[in-house]
């Protein structure tokens, strides 16, 4: 009896072949075949446990199907990457810099749809959509603090309500914005109104815009058959200057043949404190959609959402970050994070300008670092870096003060041991107590701390008026008072 080996070094299998042999696909047939170049049979045979016949049948296994060998998945691979790969970014090419600068301009729309605001475009979308289909009027307020997207969202939300009005074949409203910021008078806000609808009869000049459009909607032959979106921006106006007017304003919504969609957009987050109850009163509350304040996460995938039709990466992934983190924490305000990553193009800008040898490169943390510092300087900063060297290390001792304890207030006698504490390890001659006081009370004078009374000196009390982190941040890359800041005291 022929051996495996023998039988196929003469190109025949062992036995038989069976039905499920036959039908082997060619390319298993020329795995199962030995004596490729290079390759010996046995080599072959001893490759895969698959490749050995059955005892006493005859028949070989068929080995599994392999997609691709580890040589093509790997070229596979690298050709996927080169083809996702960006080109790099130049930032000394004016076209390209202009080009990002505008992307993030506060001014700048987006092309495509908005991000991060789904549910209140939502929400304000199927109120107008409602209002439509019932030819109903209503009222909407919208609020949130500056920089969360409130106008640019109702904005886009007045280009979808057309779109949708187009494909129900309905009638197209009206529309009508408002910024009460270049309103002479608020009552102007009801002339303007007016305007837009049907013309003024000679009769009614008597009246006032306000008026007119109160008996506009009271009578069904005089009501215009279109609907009418007021969007007001900037409403603030109108609730710190006149609520009479304010209210006058939405109660044009409670007229039988009103056909105004009213939208009132403010920064007043406050609102049920301050007017909603008049309103609900006088049985034209308004729906309240209140716009957040923007996370890290979300101003991340804004700037990322501005620049995507870039064809170049241009901020350094943990410099994005950082300025999200940043500004999600101070505010919220989209608007500033724009502001911080164009300031810290115009830093690698104003480097490149001054090394001109230096390589290109994206936006870095450091750049980001610095265009934060700049954002975020307050007046107090600026305070604290022009005072004198003692009287700066006096702040850093009662800065370490209040950090290492929970009290809130300490004596002059045990800031001075601070003090001293710190000129002994910086090697800086400490002045003398009388002179210590006068610093103190030069101090408390600009309003850095407060001094209390006491018979004695060092028992008076020290109070810090002023944030900690504004010490700490205004002596940041300064290795002198960064040491004299770690010194523990209590």
């Amino acid at each position: 009896m022929p051996t495996l080996r023998s039988a196929t070094a003469n190109g025949s299998l062992v036995g038989t072949p069976s039905p499920a042999a036959a039908s082997t696909p060619r390319s298993v047939k020329r795995r199962l075949t030995p004596g490729r170049t290079g390759e010996s049979p046995d080599a072959s045979r001893h490759t895969s446990p698959h490749r050995f016949p059955h005892a006493g049948t005859g028949t070989v296994c068929i080995p599994k199907l392999l997609s691709a060998s580890p040589k093509s998945s790997r070229k596979r691979l690298y050709s996927d990457l080169v083809a996702v790969e960006k080109p790099k970014w130049n930032p000394r090419d004016a076209a390209q810099m202009r080009a990002v600068k505008e992307a993030l301009h506060v001014s700048t729309v987006p092309s495509s749809e908005l991000v991060c605001r789904d549910n209140e475009l939502r929400r304000v979308l199927e109120f107008c959509k409602a209002c439509v289909e019932q030819e109903k009027a209503g009222s909407l307020y919208v609020c949130g603090c500056p920089g969360t997207g409130k106008t640019l969202s109702i904005s886009k939300i007045k280009d979808s309500l057309v779109c949708w009005v187009d494909e129900m074949g309905m009638e197209t409203p009206d529309s009508l914005a408002i910024n009460c910021t270049n309103l002479a008078n608020t009552s102007e806000i009801f002339g303007k109104i007016l305007g837009k609808f049907q013309n003024r009869k000679k009769g009614s000049s008597k009246l006032s815009p306000l008026q007119q459009l109160q008996s506009m909607f009271s009578n069904k032959d005089s009501a215009p058959r279109r609907m009418m979106l007021v969007i007001v921006d900037e409403m603030d106006y109108l609730i710190t200057r006149d609520r009479a007017v304010l209210h006058d304003f939405f109660m044009l919504t409670t007229c039988p043949f009103s056909r105004c969609i009213l939208i009132g957009i403010a920064n007043a987050i406050d609102l049920a404190d301050r007017f909603l109850p008049k309103l609900e009163s006088l049985n034209c509350k308004p729906l309240v959609v209140t716009f957040r304040a923007y996370s890290k996460d979300q101003i991340s995938d804004i700037v990322k959402h501005r620049l995507k039709d870039l064809e170049y990466d241009v901020f350094e992934p943990l410099a994005l970050e950082f300025c999200a983190r940043k500004v999600a924490a101070a505010s919220g305000d989209m608007r500033k994070a724009l502001g911080v990553c164009r300031s810290a193009m115009e830093v690698l800008e104003a480097k490149l300008q001054y090394s001109p040898d230096q390589e290109l490169g994206i936006v870095t943390f450091d750049h980001m670092d610095i265009a934060l510092s700049k954002a975020f300087k307050s007046a107090v900063v600026d305070s604290i870096l022009c005072l004198p060297q003692h009287q700066q290390m006096v702040l850093c001792a009662l800065a370490n003060t209040f950090q290492h304890c929970k009290k809130k207030a300490t004596t002059l006698g045990e800031l001075n041991k601070s003090y001293i504490e710190i000129c002994r390890s910086t090697q800086v001659p400490a002045v003398g107590m009388l002179e210590f006081s006068n610093m103190c009370m030069v101090l408390s004078d600009q309003g850095f701390m407060k001094l209390g009374q006491s018979k004695e000196d060092k028992l008076r009390s020290v109070t810090l008026q002023i944030d900690r982190s504004d010490i700490t941040f205004a002596f940041k890359g300064n290795r002198f008072f960064q040491k004299c800041l770690e010194q523990p005291r209590c």
